[in-house]
Parts: structure tokens; sequence; C-alpha cells
């Protein structure tokens, strides 16, 4: 179906999911997907569902076999004859609204990306003699049948357990074990749609503040405007410094373990950990760590903590943007002056579809003010 000259792709099924039916399509009303770099990324899709006379026994849409809980939905939006993917996931929850009057039935499907089904069994197992890095390239290839392409960063501090001294045991769903190792690194897991149709890339590292920024969003600049901000916010409390002591349990000796600044490549002229008189400390509370192992942690929770000291809210307009706005990535914003122009990184994205008009509202990030780039990229 064509939207403002977009073009939406619906695929649903089982195992392998094939293009919905006419029926399918014509019974499109609406479609909301939400990205994060945090949690699980979701959809929402809402069907007019109706009745004829030769639907003696139910609506003919509630029978279908493409709407059933836990297949597989793809939608794809084609910009300019670009087709991208913006959501591969499974159906977990069906509601059926019968209407008061003729043509008011609804029928909403909702699910979430197919890291989902990374939540569905709790395991204990062993993993002896395996660093983070190769625990998560592990888990990720028992998801192959989903298309996922894993991409593994490894952590600043490889420290591969010996089994005399101790094995990494997981207690829980596998999609919980990796969220856990990540954050212990200030790193993140989270399954993204594509690059290709029925592909998923499983990313497990640090925050993407690098490469090629997205298509500009423009403020204030008249007829280029694309995007509507009501604020900017300014967190002064957001950046936490780290400072305690920890036992190293190799050398047996108790050593300071303190930060000073964020390793974060920078994104802004005057980040809030280095331009602000007072900043918290929290003390480091952990043991059974060595130094290196310590301090990598207490530097995750400092990052960690720049990444939200300026916050962004607002909506595009997709026909005048003529893209996806992708989360977990780089965006350059211009047209709000020189303290707040410059490159975010692009917390969430929620796309909102209808017939006839697309929005997509976002959330964007940095740790500080002013740009560090002499210009943004239209």
């Amino acid at each position: 179906m064509s939207l403002l000259g977009t073009h939406l792709t619906l695929l649903m099924g089982p195992s392998v999911p094939l293009p919905a039916p006419l029926m399918v399509l014509e019974a499109f009303d609406r479609a909301e997907v939400s990205h994060r770099d945090e949690g699980h990324s979701g959809f929402q899709i809402t069907f007019r569902v109706g009745r004829s006379s030769a639907d003696l026994l139910d609506y003919a849409l509630l029978s279908s076999p493409f709407l059933r809980p836990m297949n597989r939905v793809v939608l794809i939006v084609t910009f300019n004859a670009v087709p991208e993917v913006l959501m591969d996931g499974i159906i977990t929850d069906q509601q059926f609204s019968p209407g008061g009057g003729p043509g008011e039935s609804t029928l909403t499907v909702t699910g979430e990306d197919v890291s989902v089904m990374m939540d569905l069994e709790e395991r204990s197992e062993e993993h002896p003699a395996q660093p983070e890095a190769v625990i998560a390239l592990k888990i990720i290839a028992g998801y192959a049948q989903y298309g996922l392409i894993p991409m593994v960063i490894p952590p600043p501090s490889i420290d591969i357990p010996l089994p005399t001294e101790r094995v990494p045991v997981q207690q829980g769903t596998d999609l919980e074990y990796l969220r856990d190792m990540a954050s212990r690194f200030g790193y993140v897991f989270y399954i993204a749609p594509g690059p290709a149709p029925l592909t998923n890339t499983a990313y497990w590292g640090p925050p993407v503040r690098v490469g090629v920024p997205q298509k500009a969003i423009s403020v204030n600049m008249g007829p280029d405007s694309n995007a509507d901000i009501p604020s900017f916010r300014y967190d002064s409390l957001a950046t936490s410094f780290v400072a305690g002591r920890v036992q190293d349990r190799m050398l047996n000796q108790t050593l300071p373990v303190r930060t000073f600044a964020s390793t974060r490549l920078p994104l802004v002229s005057q980040p809030a950990w280095a331009t602000q008189p007072h900043t918290r400390t929290r003390q480091f509370r952990r043991s059974g760590l060595n130094t290196m192992q310590a301090f990598t942690q207490a530097q995750a929770e400092t990052d960690a903590s720049t990444d939200r000291v300026v916050e962004v809210t607002g909506e595009l307009d997709a026909a005048r943007y003529a893209a996806l706005l992708k989360p977990r990535g780089l965006v350059g914003l211009r047209g709000a002056g020189y303290s707040h122009d410059g490159l975010y990184y692009v917390k969430s994205v929620t796309h909102t579809i209808r017939k006839g008009a697309y929005t997509q509202n976002f959330t964007l990030t940095r740790e500080g003010l002013g740009s560090i780039t002499p210009a943004v990229i239209p």
C-alpha cells in the first residue's frame, strides 16, 4: 500500500513470512512500531474487521492463519524505491473489539522483535573457560532460524575465567543473561531488523556513537524544516563519577578505584562531566574482582551516566524527511543554535503509520552542549 509516496509491505506467517493477502491489506487501519536502544522493540497493527453474509461462523480476519499469536511479522517501508526493514517481530497478543455499529469492529495484534524468542525459556547453564564475548556469540548462534547476524564487540578488558577459579553460570533466559553481561561494561544488547528482509542484526557492544550520521533533523528553517521539537532538556544531575576500593582477588590487596571522565567518543564541545563545577560521586561496592575488572565496571557506570545529560524529544514529518530515522546511531540536528545543534545519539523512535499519514516520534540524547561540527550534513 502507498502512503504519501511511501510504500508499506507487510509479510506474515508462522515460520517463513509471506506477503499478506489482499483481505488483510484492505483491512489495515494503522501500525505503530517502537524501537529503543534498551529493552524490546515492539509493534502494534490495527485492522478494521467486517462480517458479510458469507461469514457464517466467524469474522474472516479472525480465522485468518496470518494473524495468529506467535506468527512472524515483517514490515518493510520503501522511500524513493529504496526498501528498508522497519520491523521483524513475533505476534504476542491479539485483541478483538466488537464495535457498536457497522465498520467499528477492530482486531489489534501486538508483538515484539524476535529477541522475545530468547526470553521464553529460563536456563541453568555453565560456560566454563569462556569470556563474555564468546558466550554472547554462542547464545546468538542458537537462534539462526530468525536470520540473526551477530555483531559482538569484545569489552576493553578480557578476562578468560580459569575453571579452577570460577565458572560463569547462567541463571535465567538467554536474553536476560546477554543483557546482564552487557551491563557490566556499559554495553547494550539488542536485535535490529535488517539489513535485508528476513534477517536481523544481533548487536552486543557499546552504544554506537561512530559512523555516518543519518539525514539531518531540521527545525526553525522555514520550508526546509522537517520536525517539531517542543524543548531541549538539560539534566545537570545525570553525570556521576565512581570512587571506592576493591580487594584484588589475584593480588589479595586493597586498591583504589576511581573515575574522572567519560571515555565515550565525544559528540559535544562542552561535555557536562568536564564543564560542571560539581558532579555526583557514587561509591564502588563490588567484590570478587581484580583491579582491571573493577575499573572497567566503574568506568562503564560513569560512561552510561553521561549519555542522557541533554535529551530532545520531537516529531518528524515522514513525508518531508523521506527516510527512516533509526535508533542506536547518530543523527545531525540543525536550526536550534550552536548550543543545541550538532550530533546526537538516537535513543528511541516510534513510527505511526496510517493511510494518508506517517509520523516518527523520536528521543535524542548526548552528554552536553555545543556542536563539534562546523555544519550538519542535510
